[in-house]
């Protein structure tokens, strides 16, 4: 596959922050299935620069700014004209910050509702577009288990990541007679740069406490997002994946 023009004959999944973390894992497990894949990221990580460049061309990376609401159809826009209409989106960028609510700044609570929330759902109403006029079509958001458990200190993110999972049970009821398919997968804790502020002594007790005595892994989650992106999952719609290792079992 030597140009974009190749590239756009595949199926095409955009996933949103992928240079590093989750979002990496998902774009290498979905381009060893044969995806072609769009890396939406603020910058191009040598994880992701690693990946492009051993990809023959089936994963490009295009600079996506969440916190510039405004620049959203223009990046859809363009997207689409380099690309082709995609097939598959997975919202998977997001920011958390940890803190009491009381003492929480409200910058940092305006940032996670605007970039976990309104800048993911604006993203999708551009891309849905695309689908739409395909009639197929998969979106897969990435929630979190504590939109369900709760989390000290993890309110405000909580709370986006629940509107999230009520977004994607929604939007699967207004997308379903244009067969397209909407879900959200939420993880348990994952060691990733997300969770550094959790400490190891903590990630250690949560393993423990969970079924399988383990973290949620990153390949554990991709693997959900190759499936619900699979053929295999063409009645799965509206559905809320827990991939957690048992912690809420």
């Amino acid at each position: 596959m030597n140009n974009i023009s190749d590239f756009a004959k595949g199926r095409v999944v955009v996933v949103t922050g992928a240079s590093r973390g989750l979002g990496l894992a998902i774009a290498e497990v979905l381009f060893t299935q044969g995806w072609s894949v769009v890396g939406a990221a603020r910058s191009c990580g040598v994880g992701l620069q690693d990946l492009i460049s051993q990809s023959n061309g089936r994963v490009q990376y295009r600079h996506l700014d969440l916190s510039n609401v405004r620049s959203l159809h223009s990046f859809c826009s363009t997207l689409v004209s380099d690309f082709g209409e995609p097939y598959g989106l997975v919202n998977n960028a997001s920011i958390a910050h940890a803190n009491v609510l009381g003492t929480q700044h409200e910058s940092e609570i305006e940032s996670m509702v605007a970039i976990n929330v309104t800048a993911t759902i604006i993203l999708t109403k551009y891309l849905s577009r695309s689908m739409l006029r395909r009639q197929q079509g998969r979106i897969i958001n990435i929630s979190s288990i504590v939109a369900e458990s709760g989390a000290s200190g993890m309110s405000v993110y909580a709370a986006t990541k629940a509107a999230m999972n009520g977004f994607t049970r929604s939007l699967a009821r207004e997308l379903g007679r244009c067969n397209i398919t909407v879900n959200s997968i939420a993880p348990g804790y994952m060691a990733t740069d997300m969770s550094t502020g959790i400490g190891d002594v903590q990630m250690r007790q949560i393993a423990r406490r969970s079924a399988l005595k383990r973290l949620t892994g990153v390949k554990d989650v991709a693997a959900a997002v190759s499936y619900l992106l699979s053929d295999s999952a063409a009645s799965t719609t509206g559905a809320i994946l827990t991939i957690d290792a048992g912690a809420t079992a």
